[in-house]
């Protein structure tokens, strides 16, 4: 008896051990390269999604994310402190829908970072979007919704980059919003001077700078440090691979001639819709018809050869305002703004229109166009009632680059301010840590 059931185990065996090696020839008949064809297995890269102020949506204007109380303010606040955000988008759908939003960890690169929700988020991990208020008096319906962060149903544990998703119900995303959180680690000394080479004197600034970090332990400054300079808090011509020249104790030293400049440019243009009614210093005109407001801009000047002069601004950013309301989030109105800019038709690149307002990207709604009758470019954007700052950017397609002094032209003397952000990750940490933010400014090289 024990004799049959040995025999059958061993027919058994015999089957499965021939069906698998002929299930295995079959795979490998089948992905075998075909006659006069040579088949490679090449690993593609891992593709990794830069996370952008965005909105996917066409009715969704103004997404706004700031300190309360302060709408100039960065979108940066303490671990573990009392200062909130606002964050705030108009829908131009004017109904009520369900939003939500969640936040999502991000790299020093905003990539998203290799972390859980559960890790970084206390509470819930997402959130409705309750507050929601009607526009009033306004030509162009909308409704504006609102929510402040952290709140005691969702907080963040750990500082770095993030981004707030905001989505419908059922989990469409309809936009993403930065904000950083800070954990002071580090203090930072920086001087903004006119650059040290002789042939960028007049042009550009230099940023030097030295990080003290008695009370952080870097085992590896040259990789556990990772800083980030910008210009205006843009992201097209950020600094990001910068590395320590000298290294004393506590001290990191970063004091180049080059590597570390930008191009001043110029003050920037301005232009301020807080009234419809009347026309303000740079308005031509201001039409409406059924359907929508209109706000004509004088004609723009080319000014790159231009000699410097003083123009009151706020460095690119811009400021929701309604003169005639009491309550600008629902009682400022929408408007096309016209732009002109009378110069010759360029060949190897397209002019945008460039601030804060466009989130610092070449959108193809900020992009202007030729008219060819009146040598001019021309382009409208809808913008809610306020102050605003921008520049002329061209997008230059042989160098690949953003250039704004073509048009701006470019001088030490202009008044920018300088954003430096510190990373930290060391052998331990799994994720890029902010440890360090200073706010700087040239206004005193002039």
């Amino acid at each position: 008896m024990r004799f049959n059931n040995l025999l059958t185990l061993l027919i058994i065996s015999i089957v499965l051990m021939s069906a698998c090696h002929i299930t295995k020839k079959i795979a490998s008949t089948d992905n075998a390269p075909k006659e006069g064809n040579i088949i490679k297995e090449i690993a593609s890269p891992e593709f990794k999604k830069i996370y952008k102020n965005e909105t996917f949506n066409q009715q969704l204007k103004t997404l706004l994310c700031h300190k309360i109380n302060d709408e100039l303010s960065l979108p940066l606040v303490h671990l573990n402190a009392e200062d909130k955000l606002l964050v705030s988008f108009d829908d131009l759908d004017a109904d009520i829908k369900d939003y939500y939003y969640t936040i999502i960890h991000c790299n020093s690169d905003w990539t998203e970072s290799n972390l859980m929700q559960i890790e970084y988020i206390s509470g819930f991990t997402d959130e409705p979007i309750t507050d929601y208020e009607f526009s009033f008096n306004t030509l162009q319906q909308y409704t504006h919704y609102s929510f402040s962060f952290p709140t005691a149903e969702m907080k963040a544990t750990l500082s770095g980059n993030y981004v707030f998703k905001i989505f419908e119900e059922g989990g469409k995303t309809v936009a993403y919003k930065r904000f950083k959180i800070l954990e002071p680690k580090v203090t930072i000394e920086a001087e903004v001077r006119r650059a040290t080479l002789a042939v960028d004197r007049n042009t550009k600034h230099e940023i030097d700078f030295t990080i003290k970090h008695p009370n952080l332990a870097v085992t590896d400054p040259f990789s556990d440090i990772k800083v980030t300079i910008k210009q205006n808090n843009k992201e097209d011509n950020a600094i990001t691979k910068l590395t320590p020249i000298f290294i004393k104790n506590d001290e990191l030293v970063y004091d180049y001639e080059d590597d570390n400049t930008f191009w001043a440019n110029n003050e920037f243009r301005h232009f301020d819709t807080k009234s419809l009614r009347f026309q303000s210093e740079r308005i031509e005109k201001i039409t409406f018809d059924s359907t929508y407001n209109h706000v004509y801009l004088l004609n723009d000047i080319n000014r790159p050869f231009n000699r410097y002069s003083i123009e009151p601004d706020i460095n690119g950013k811009f400021l929701i305002k309604s003169q005639e309301g009491w309550k600008s989030s629902i009682e400022a109105d929408y408007a096309f703004v016209h732009f002109t800019l009378p110069v010759d038709p360029i060949n190897y690149g397209d002019l945008y229109v460039l601030g804060e307002f466009s989130d610092w990207e070449l959108k193809e709604d900020f992009k202007l166009k030729y008219n060819a009758e009146l040598n001019q470019y021309k382009g409208s954007i809808y913008l809610k009632q306020g102050y605003y700052n921008y520049h002329y950017a061209l997008n230059n397609t042989i160098t690949d680059q953003v250039d704004v002094s073509f048009i701006e032209g470019t001088h030490y003397q202009t008044r920018n301010d300088y954003y430096l952000y510190v990373y930290c990750r060391s052998v331990d940490d799994r994720y890029d840590r902010l440890v360090g933010f200073l706010k700087t400014s040239s206004k005193e090289l002039f």
